[in-house]
């Protein structure tokens, strides 16, 4: 709003101030006497109000106050107020009626004031019992005694706009009988000697022209006056769009642009920034077509490259953005932002009204792009890595981000998932929260940064895809605030509904039906896809684009919606007209029926394994049956991206540690039954999703620090010899997804419950059998007839019929008919173990191991003609191993001396392999 002049001593009431959100009596309030403060809360203008709304109980106010009116520094509080999240007492509301609410209190009294201190001033605001919800801040000062005051009471606003040759009434008061006196630009036009004098002035017709007018009040020898301004509404000029323009900023020239601004409803529009010294005079009033939708202004004489900080004033009152423009300055949030992640930035013009201004630049120099050769990959086999760039590296930047690329590609994954970039309201959030759709926040680096990393990561053949929000947006976003009716947006709003027509809206929902929409979502998803070249998007909460209401009915809400998959149709289409091959995948959890037609069309869906996965890790419960895209019904191809983690989901590891089985809470056999149930969550056939550090073991909760607050970093967990090994586990089951045909075939089966669970795969190129031993007791089980390789270890596995192998609790075994490259010894600590084939082992070999029992050290000692690598396993009892070694044999006979002595009494096997050869020993520690 625009500034205007305030006499020190006069009265700021609320009548005055703040519409008639706040109303105190008496007129003039002293701090000695007694007043009451009656809140109108409909009239409030924080969105954080919402949650006062219809309330019959539990509103108080929070207050403070101060001594200097001129700098308003909060120096005194209530005695006991001290925690805004909980209830104040005495600051507790009586409901008057509807939405309004009042107290009364002796300000003095009411606030703790110092011996010798006055208090001149009082602050306010509503909030509720733990301050989830409150209003804005009301502040107002005191009428001293026998002092001289004056103010007006009509109208009410101290800045605001009007009709040309309008009749405006006039009427202000005194705090005594003075001499009063109207003026209007220094020009009487009343006078009265008495507590009241009023008028009616007849505003004028001089378009975009600000007059002031003010009340003098004289008497005892002081003077003191009050206030107000208005501007006379200027008529636009009626033009058409010239040819060739669309909304947004449009570049004509290095010199110049065309700012064009959708507005319907609207009566006139300001262009004013730092191109026109932030005038708001007739040349800055922008054109209007004579449709009356469209507002638009050509600015001349820019500097090339040079950046021009720009506002519209809508109605000459509504301070916004450009909704299309590429960068934003940001009154709050700026600040925040270190020099080393945006440097150079703009400060916010003191000129600028409200809290965002936009940025315009013509001859911006283009990135120059390094990736020219970079292949998608097949979106059936996606392997992606959904990242949130706040807490993935310390500096929060994506410059950071790009040096940990080799640690991703080391992983293997192929995409990466940008959780949203877009500008969002603040600094420290998710992203959820958008608020200009196509400027990247700069709280993560320049726009230069953001391209430098999808580039790096298209050299690295890693996919990047956009976490884009379309199904709300929060209050900074210019088309929910052009259009707002107090608490939600206003009926006649062009994008938004006023209510969301489901039960999941967190910010204001977006009207998928609305033709600004339609448009606005085509050229914000246009525009990622060529400015910046991602890949793709994943979309949140993709089951809202829908005007079907739902209301709290969750489950209506998911079942069938032939309008919503039109919806989802149409910008499926928009977007492969853009880019034939871009990822579309939907956060939908929609019934089956209508996520297949999706899925059948092009689609993707997001499939949320975490609560099947958290149960089998705590306690070896759960179905992964799910998993498989084949018990998605109506599926004609693998469009599910299953996960077992997200950004929205507990973490795996925390779950275990603290929910889990007693047989489960530690750190190793946590990480262990990870690593079994990688097996099965990664190499079921269909794209999969990763959350970021869950291939280290991250374990600490979703709601540490807030449910979306920030994280710590747990880069040192690489350092930890389980967790790398979790890591290099990972790392090899998607090689083994991206590299080998066997694991996208469509001929497989999922045996998805029970304790052992199977995915048994059929390519021409080799069959797969994956085993995981979810449960927490030992098993036994046999395998098909045949010839094997265990792909962790290199065993090589015969198969006949009525063989029963030992399968520990997280055990898990990836078998092959053709036999790959083994990775490095050591990952799992787990070998097949026949049931039956031990004592016949034990029986031939027994001399070869002493002293049995062994106390301390144990002698191993055989002859043969093998010279090489030998592998030595000590497994316990029930087949888990618990060490191992890999000594060169050089000679026909091999003595070696083990330590054991730390290990626990009891059985113990002795496992020898020589490449192809394997003996199998039993011993026992005292």
């Amino acid at each position: 709003m625009k500034r205007y002049l305030h006499l020190l001593l006069c009265t700021l009431l609320p009548s005055l101030l703040f519409g008639q959100a706040l109303t105190i009596t008496p007129e003039f309030a002293t701090a000695e006497g007694e007043i009451t403060l009656t809140f109108d809360l409909t009239q409030a203008k924080d969105t954080k109000k919402a949650g006062l709304l219809n309330q019959t109980a539990g509103l108080y106010v929070w207050a403070w106050g101060g001594a200097n009116v001129a700098n308003r520094m909060a120096e005194f509080n209530p005695t006991g107020q001290t925690n805004f999240a909980q209830p104040f007492v005495p600051g507790l509301l009586t409901r008057v009626s509807a939405d309004v609410w009042s107290i009364k209190l002796t300000p003095n009294k009411y606030i703790n004031v110092p011996a010798g201190q006055t208090l001149r001033w009082m602050g306010v605001l509503v909030k509720n019992a733990n301050g989830t919800a409150q209003t804005e801040d009301f502040l107002f000062n005191f009428v001293l005694p026998n002092q001289l005051f004056v103010k007006f009471n009509t109208p009410t606003d101290k800045n605001f706009f009007v009709e040309a040759n309008t009749a405006l009434p006039v009427r202000a008061k005194s705090s005594i009988a003075a001499k009063l006196t109207l003026s209007l630009d220094g020009n009487p036009v009343a006078t009265a000697t008495d507590t009241v004098v009023a008028a009616t002035i007849l505003t004028g017709n001089n378009s975009s022209q600000r007059r002031t007018v003010r009340v003098t009040a004289n008497a005892n020898n002081q003077e003191v006056m009050d206030e107000f301004s208005f501007t006379i509404s200027p008529a636009p000029r009626v033009a058409a769009l010239p040819a060739g323009l669309r909304n947004g900023i449009n570049y004509t020239s290095p010199t110049s642009a065309t700012l064009v601004l959708f507005a319907p409803q609207k009566k006139f529009v300001y262009a004013t920034g730092d191109f026109n010294n932030w005038a708001t005079d007739a040349n800055s009033v922008m054109n209007r077509t004579p449709d009356e939708q469209t507002y638009w202004l050509e600015i001349k004489n820019l500097t090339p490259q040079k950046e021009y900080a720009f506002q519209y004033l809508v109605d000459g009152v509504i301070a916004i953005g450009d909704p299309y423009c590429e960068k934003i300055l940001d009154r709050n949030n700026d600040r925040f932002i270190p020099a080393s992640t945006y440097p150079n930035l703009p400060v916010f013009p003191a000129q600028a009204q409200g809290n965002v201004a936009s940025v315009l630049q013509t001859a911006q120099i283009p990135y120059v792009w390094k990736a020219s050769n970079f292949k998608r990959p097949d979106p059936d086999n996606l392997v992606i890595y959904e990242l949130l760039v706040r807490d993935f590296v310390a500096t929060q930047t994506y410059k950071t981000a790009i040096d940990s690329l080799p640690y991703l590609k080391r992983l293997g994954v192929n995409a990466i998932e940008l959780m949203p970039i877009m500008e969002f309201s603040g600094n420290d959030s998710w992203g959820y929260n958008p608020i200009y759709y196509t400027a990247p926040d700069k709280a993560y680096g320049t726009p230069n940064d953001l391209k430098a990393f999808i580039d790096k990561c298209h050299e690295n053949g890693i996919a990047v895809i956009l976490d884009m929000v379309l199904n709300q947006a929060d209050f900074e976003f210019p088309y929910v605030k052009m259009y707002w009716d107090g608490t939600q947006p206003a009926k006649n709003s062009p994008m938004f509904n006023q209510q969301a027509t489901h039960p999941f809206s967190v910010f204001f929902d977006f009207n998928h039906e609305a033709p600004a929409t339609k448009e606005y979502v085509q050229r914000v998803n246009d525009f990622w896809l060529k400015e910046y070249r991602f890949d793709g998007f994943r979309f949140d909460l993709s089951k809202g684009f829908t005007q079907q209401n739902s209301g709290s009915d969750v489950a209506r809400w998911g079942r069938y919606d032939a309008s919503r998959v039109a919806i989802w149709k149409r910008i499926y289409d928009q977007i492969r007209q853009t880019d034939p091959t871009a990822y579309v995948i939907l956060e939908h959890f929609a019934d089956d029926n209508e996520e297949a037609e999706l899925a059948n069309y092009g689609m993707m869906l997001w499939d949320n394994q975490n609560p099947a996965f958290r149960d089998a890790i705590k306690n070896g419960t759960g179905s992964f049956s799910r998993l498989s895209w084949k018990e998605h019904s109506g599926f004609s191809k693998p469009a599910v991206v299953g996960f077992m983690e997200s950004h929205d989901e507990e973490r795996l590891i925390f779950d275990a540690l603290t929910n889990g089985n007693a047989a489960v809470k530690t750190l190793p056999v946590a990480l262990e039954r990870a690593k079994a149930l990688a097996a099965l969550g990664l190499l079921t056939p269909g794209p999969k999703m990763i959350w970021q550090f869950g291939e280290l073991g991250y374990d600490v909760s979703i709601n540490e620090n807030g449910r979306t607050g920030r994280k710590p970093l747990r880069w040192e967990y690489q350092r930890d010899a389980n967790r790398a090994k979790l890591y290099q586990v990972y790392a090899e089951l998607n090689k083994l997804k991206t590299t080998q045909a066997a694991f996208r075939t469509t001929n497989f089966t999922l045996e998805g419950s029970g304790e052992l669970r199977r995915l048994t795969l059929t390519h021409p190129s080799m069959n797969v059998l994956v085993l995981s031993q979810v449960g927490l007791n030992t098993r036994v089980a046999n395998l098909p007839v045949g010839r094997w390789f265990d792909y962790f270890t290199g065993q090589e596995i015969n198969a006949t019929a009525g063989q029963d192998y030992i399968f520990q609790p997280s055990q898990f075994h990836i078998l092959t008919s053709v036999k790959l490259p083994t990775p490095a010894l050591g990952l799992v600590p787990w070998t097949l173990q026949l049931v039956t084939a031990v004592e016949t082992a034990i029986e031939q070999e027994a001399n070869v191991v002493f002293p049995n029992p062994a106390t301390d050290r144990l002698t191993v000692k055989w002859q043969s003609n093998y010279r090489g690598e030998v592998l030595i396993e000590i497994n316990d009892a029930a087949g888990k191993r618990v060490n191992h070694f890999l000594p060169q044999k050089t000679s026909d006979v091999f003595v070696q001396q083990f330590s054991v002595k730390e290990l626990p009494v009891g059985n113990y096997f002795l496992r020898i392999t020589e490449k192809d050869q394997v003996k199998t020993l039993k011993w026992t520690k005292n």
